[in-house]
């Protein structure tokens, strides 16, 4: 199912703004694994994060436990 990405949401915008300072982030999934990294993109499904390594890693949203900047 898509669906539009909705730019009202405060969540979004939260994203977005991470992105445009390319603030570094702690993300811990669903899973345990923890990634830390910049945003560098959204959609309404998923998010693309570049680690220390200089890895790009594709994240489903739904797979987000939490989200903090460091």
């Amino acid at each position: 199912m898509l669906t539009e990405f909705d730019t009202s949401l405060p969540s979004t915008r939260q994203i977005q703004t991470l992105i445009k300072e390319a603030g570094v982030i702690e993300m811990k999934l669903i899973t345990g694994d923890l990634i830390c990294g910049k945003v560098l993109w959204q959609d309404p499904q998923c998010m693309l994060v570049l680690n220390d390594s200089n890895e790009r890693i594709t994240i489903w949203k739904q797979a987000i436990a939490f989200l903090k900047t460091k």
